[in-house]
């Protein structure tokens, strides 16, 4: 979603609802959204190896979602490989896709980590006629059989919304991911969009974090230095960022539990157990869940049906998404992001509230 190293680069997405099971013969056609067309891919049939390419592993989000890669993979009747971590470096994902190419994969489910430079390793796939599903990020250009992915439009709107609903005026600050990926590029923009829209008498402060927590943290400190009256934060990723933002806050005396004065109202992204944490501790007060379950579940249905030559039209699903038409002409599958608040934290369908 530019080369970084492991410990430079924190990527996260995010947002979980539990996604109901899905058989392999499931009747999307009658929600308008599959058509099997019969077409024969590389896949053989829907058989054969599929490579899991993940985009980091420094981030709880990214954690949960390689852990139920292999669970997902046996349930959907899916031949996964070990998965293969990117480690935040856009070059070394493209190389990672060609190795596992050149294993012989039929099919391959990748999280991009850059919108643009993933089109390279697309191609190869492509040439080879592999197909690819991506997740959580949508590629700019490039040949995929689905992506799955929320609604990152919506992620920056509802906190947005949250933050004017709970602050009259005032300074609130955005701490962005990168925007070299669509996720950074959307959040960003629907926050901005919204607050100018409906809440003009907030003012927007924003840190270009690059999904890097140690560059969200300096960034931090240095706009709080300049502006100690902010009231309210959005952290796009709270994965990577949750961490350095509540110690930011705590070495300046800032970090007040919701209900007290002086608190700083705080919305985030992921819906990862820390973050659900530090809602019923009052430290934050919102999250949209991102599905770590439903993206590796999906990922594996669509790369199935991918290999088996279905393909899909947008509409509603069964499973509470709807698939809609990129600009590009790709296809995505926008899985449920809910919000997260004290009043339901404690919801156990929440994947969030399913892991350690």
């Amino acid at each position: 979603m530019p080369g970084r190293t492991l410990r430079k680069r924190n990527r996260s997405r995010i947002i979980g609802a539990t996604a109901v099971a899905v058989g392999a013969s499931l009747a999307l056609a009658a929600c308008g959204s599959t058509n099997d067309t019969g077409s024969g891919s590389a896949g053989g049939g829907g058989t054969g190896k599929v490579g899991v390419i993940l985009p980091l592993l420094t981030s709880p989000f990214w954690q949960s979602y390689n852990d139920y890669v292999p669970k997902m993979a046996k349930s959907e009747g899916v031949e996964a490989l070990k998965t293969v971590n990117s480690n935040s470096d856009p070059s070394e994902q493209i190389t990672d896709i060609n190795n596992e190419l050149n294993q012989g994969v039929k099919g391959l489910v990748v999280a991009p980590l850059d919108s643009a430079a993933i089109e390279a390793g697309l191609d190869q796939a492509d040439r080879k006629g592999v197909p690819v599903v991506a997740v959580d990020v949508a590629p700019d250009k490039g040949k995929v059989a689905m992506v799955v992915r929320a609604d990152n439009v919506a992620y920056g709107t509802k906190a947005c919304e949250y933050l004017g609903q709970h602050i009259t005026s005032g300074k609130v600050v955005q701490i962005m991911g990168d925007l070299a990926s669509v996720n950074g590029r959307d959040r960003s923009e629907a926050f901005r969009t919204c607050v100018k829209t409906k809440y003009p008498k907030l003012k927007v402060l924003e840190i270009p974090a690059k999904w890097e927590s140690d560059t969200a943290a300096s960034k931090l400190d240095t706009l709080l230095n300049a502006n100690p009256d902010i009231k309210g934060i959005y952290m796009q990723a709270g994965g990577v960022y949750l961490a350095p933002t509540l110690q930011t806050l705590k070495s300046k005396g800032m970090l007040k539990a919701a209900g007290q004065s002086g608190h700083i109202t705080i919305v985030s992204n992921d819906g990862i157990p820390q973050e659900f944490d530090a809602i019923r501790k009052g430290q934050i007060d919102a999250t949209v869940s991102q599905p770590a379950d439903a993206y590796a579940k999906y990922g594996m249905y669509y790369i199935k049906a991918a290999m088996e030559g279905k393909t899909f039209k947008p509409g509603p699903t069964d499973h509470d998404s709807t698939i809609v038409k990129l600009p590009s002409g790709i296809l995505e599958d926008q899985l449920p992001a809910p919000l997260v608040t004290k009043d339901n934290v404690d919801d156990p369908k929440l994947w969030g509230n399913t892991v350690k």
